[in-house]
């Protein structure tokens, strides 16, 4: 009487087919998921440059304004940067990081976000009706820390100012 080898693992076509799809669907799934994750983070970048653009027209319209303004952000987001990146150098606490987002600066634009690429594809933006001379008198780039995914912007307008100022 012969006797099998009982060691040896036989698999059917089918089962090594059904393996490789779970492999393929988890893969797809794990793509989807960190795309979608992608796309919701430039969706709320976006949301906070049109309610922050929104908030400093209403500022500008307004005669005077004093207040502070709370946005969510992504949390690969550590800094807001608004500055004048045309000039030659950096001032204040953020001036080493001046170079580095002077790279990002296109013309005319004054906000820059750090690091360069969390963001996504919105990387940088000018905002209207902001005076940055006056925003900038005590550190270009005047910096904003994100804490736990928000920022905090003060704005500012007197009744002698013809445009929106920014405060820490």
């Amino acid at each position: 009487m012969k006797r099998e080898k009982r060691g040896a693992m036989e698999l059917s076509f089918g089962m090594i087919f059904s393996i490789i799809l779970i492999v393929i669907f988890l893969g797809f799934g794990s793509y989807a998921i960190i795309k979608w994750i992608g796309i919701t983070n430039t969706a709320n970048v976006g949301k906070f440059l049109n309610d922050f653009q929104n908030d400093v027209n209403s500022a500008w319209k307004s005669a005077q304004v004093s207040q502070e303004k709370e946005y969510p952000l992504p949390s690969e987001i550590d800094l807001v940067c608004i500055g004048n990146y045309s000039g030659a150098s950096g001032t204040g606490n953020d001036a080493g990081l001046y170079n580095e987002l002077k790279r990002e600066y296109s013309e005319g634009e004054n906000l820059i976000f750090y690091p360069i690429g969390s963001a996504g594809g919105l990387s940088s933006k000018k905002i209207e009706h902001l005076n940055i001379q006056k925003t900038i008198e005590s550190a270009n780039p005047l910096c904003i820390r994100s804490i736990n995914g928000k920022i905090k912007i003060t704005l500012k307008k007197d009744y002698s100012d013809d445009l929106v100022t920014i405060k820490e």
